[in-house]
């Protein structure tokens, strides 16, 4: 027992090392030649692995401010996962609970973040929709719309899809950027710009566990909003609901 503690008491002292070498001394015994080849290659492996997973992020940053993060990352973050995959939801849960935070930081991190995790999250995706229960040329008012399941939609404050070298904005949109992210049958990904009635409408049709007919939802919506011209809305809605149909957002109707 006692082998396996002084194991153990050498794998953190190692991991210790490696993940912050500039203030942890390597553990007794191994040659520096040694270290240095374990420091810089689970570093880079690292920085590689972010850099792939967080390409604007990556782009809109300095090398050495985002060798920065990645050390900051290996050092302030206890990962949960050591699957490739996850590491970028342990990033962002890194930014958003254990970052020490920095002036140099740009004020939609977490956002861009969270919609390139995203992005990511859906390529990989192995879900698929059965169509075997969908009329895919159902009457989306008359029927019962269905969202496809590869389709999300996320608010932001910062308008996060337009974000590059070129466009750093430095304070939150007047609204929200409504965003609905989805794949395509052919494996593309893409995004649709809601505005805030449609970002409502694609909810209800997620949420919408009672089988309410598209119609039901858009004037279930008009009273939230206390919209007087109930059928202009409805008739919109169902115009809406037919360009997120040909997008590849909503994949039918349910079949009777």
């Amino acid at each position: 027992m006692a082998e396996v503690s002084d194991f153990k008491q050498k794998q953190y002292a190692f991991a210790a090392h490696i993940r912050n070498p500039e203030e942890v001394e390597a553990p007794d015994g191994i040659e520096d030649r040694r270290m240095a080849i374990y420091r810089e290659l689970f570093f880079n492996n690292l920085h590689k692995l972010l850099s792939n997973m967080f390409p604007v992020l990556r782009k809109i940053h300095s090398e050495e401010r985002w060798q920065e993060l990645t050390r900051l990352f290996m050092i302030h973050h206890d990962a949960k996962t050591p699957y490739f995959l996850q590491i970028p939801k342990e990033f962002i849960a890194f930014i958003e609970k254990g970052y020490p935070g920095s002036e140099q930081d740009f004020p939609f991190l977490l956002e861009l973040a969270h919609y390139e995790y995203v992005e990511l999250e859906l390529s990989v995706s192995t879900a698929e929709n059965d169509m075997s229960a969908v009329d895919a040329d159902g009457d989306l008012l008359a029927g019962v719309p269905i969202k496809s399941v590869v389709a999300s939609v996320f608010a932001y404050q910062y308008p996060v899809h337009n974000i590059s070298a070129d466009f750093l904005p430095d304070a939150p949109g007047e609204q929200p950027t409504y965003l609905a992210v989805f794949r395509q049958d052919d494996d593309e990904l893409s995004f649709m710009e809601l505005n805030p009635v449609t970002a409502r409408l694609l909810q209800l049709i997620e949420e919408n566990t009672t089988s309410q007919s598209g119609e039901q939802l858009l004037r279930q919506l008009a009273g939230e909003m206390n919209y007087d011209d109930v059928d202009t809305l409805v008739a919109h809605g169902g115009a809406a609901m037919e360009q997120m149909r040909q997008a590849g957002i909503l994949i039918g109707t349910e079949k009777n």
